[in-house]
């Protein structure tokens, strides 16, 4: 694998550009709802002396909250773990919840209210316009117009009513928020497709695979919920179970409970996977393989193993996460070319069927005729707005291969939602996803 160092662009859009522009939206976002949160006291807390020791209060209590969740992290790393906690249900949880919602309602407001501020806008331009600003005096002189509500102008009452109108649809993303954490990740679906391959063996006509990728085992995807996952799995009665990487989130001491989670799939040709970008920046990705092989689930590791059935085989290879650009701090799996040195690993006898947990890797696989790439990565956008227009998901900002079906001269790739979560502990728009393929060959 051949590393690289991040160009100094890279480095300016990823550490300082793109850093600066979220606080910028977070301090704006709270500034923003503190003072809705101030004009409701001043409506409904008359006594002034109370009023003022009630919003010492609450100040102090956001304050620390805010300080608990933003800057304890900087110098106390408390260790993760893999059982829903006091702390997740009372702190975490909320804080989430609140930074979710004030975020994406402030956004939400912003757009809503551009028609006015633009209007606002072409207003202002057209009063300070000489010609402009001599008409409309012009035109109040003669008393064609009244001078408090000129042209254009928006009465004091229908204002009111808009902007409370607005900042009532900026709390919609709270209840919203709430939804996604509480119910979004456990809405588990199992999708099944039927894929056609030209040079499939005849001993694996019907073969079945089921896809898990992305367990990210934590307080919000607990060991127990991993286990009730491996038994739907486990129920779709797979020939083959494949997993495409992310066990952990960022604590390397939670692979043995996510390894022991996962320990109970069972499928009559075994359980293969590969690693993903989480594993490595918690710096297991050795200890964990030894891990997985331990109790029988074998990871390929820029390897490749072949499935017998029937007399016939088909080439299953397998590779640690890969990508051209660093997350952040991180800088693991960087590589200048992608899948370099996996040429080897191709047959051309059979199908090839590649586990990558970066989808990025998909132009090279179909280049290199791999059949089948089976990705992850994205949780399918996780937290996305894609129902109203496809812009809206984040994980755009790393990939074009969100989720599904995808398909180029020489391959196709299908990326699997995932099972659990990172950053926001919400699903919304991406359902936790167990994928089955049933392999069958093209007539014709």
């Amino acid at each position: 694998m051949h590393a690289v160092h991040p160009s100094h662009m890279a480095f300016f859009i990823e550490e300082i550009l793109i850093p600066g522009l979220l606080l910028a939206l977070l301090v704006a976002s709270q500034i923003f709802w503190i003072r809705r949160i101030r004009a409701l006291g001043r409506r409904f807390i008359s006594n002034p002396a109370v009023r003022k020791m009630a919003g010492a209060a609450a100040f102090a209590v956001y304050a620390l909250f805010m300080l608990y969740n933003f800057v304890l992290p900087w110098w106390v790393r408390l260790p993760a773990h893999t059982q829903l906690t006091a702390r997740d249900v009372l702190v975490d949880a909320p804080f989430y919840l609140w930074v979710f919602g004030s975020v994406i309602g402030f956004l939400l407001l912003l757009i809503l209210r551009l028609p006015a501020y633009v209007f606002r806008l072409g207003r202002w331009a057209y009063r300070v316009i000489g010609r402009g600003v001599s008409a409309l005096r012009a035109r109040i002189g003669s008393g064609a117009i009244s001078a408090a509500n000129p042209p254009g102008a928006i009465v004091p009452s229908r204002r009111r009513f808009l902007e409370k109108a607005t900042v009532a649809a900026g709390t919609i993303p709270f209840a919203w928020g709430l939804y996604g954490l509480v119910f979004g990740p456990l809405e588990l679906e199992t999708t099944q497709h039927r894929v056609e391959f030209e040079r499939l063996p005849r001993g694996f006509q019907g073969f079945r695979i089921a896809q898990l990728s992305d367990i990210h085992i934590g307080p919000y995807m607990t060991a127990r919920e991993i286990r009730q996952v491996v038994d739907a799995a486990n129920r779709l009665k797979a020939d083959l179970i494949l997993l495409t990487g992310d066990y952990v989130i960022w604590d390397g001491s939670t692979q043995y409970a996510a390894v022991d989670a996962l320990s109970g799939l069972r499928a009559p040709y075994g359980v293969f996977g590969c690693l993903g970008n989480h594993d490595a920046w918690a710096d297991v990705t050795d200890s964990i393989s030894r891990l997985f092989e331990a109790q029988g689930t074998h990871i390929l590791r820029k390897q490749n193993a072949a499935i017998r059935a029937g007399g016939d085989e088909l080439n299953l290879i397998g590779v640690d996460y890969q990508t051209h650009h660093p997350a952040g701090e991180h800088y693991e799996g960087i590589v200048r070319e992608y899948l370099y040195g996996v040429e080897a690993l191709v047959r051309r006898d059979t199908v090839n069927v590649l586990m990558s947990h970066n989808p990025n890797t998909f132009d090279r696989a179909a280049a290199m005729g791999i059949d089948l790439s089976l990705a992850g990565h994205t949780h399918g956008g996780q937290v996305t707005l894609e129902f109203i227009s496809p812009a809206l998901c984040p994980s755009r900002l790393v990939t074009p291969y969100i989720k599904g079906w995808f398909e180029k001269p020489g391959g196709r790739m299908y990326v699997n939602r995932g099972i659990g979560t990172i950053g926001v502990p919400m699903r919304m728009g991406a359902p936790p996803e167990i994928t089955v393929y049933e392999f069958v060959r093209k007539s014709g």
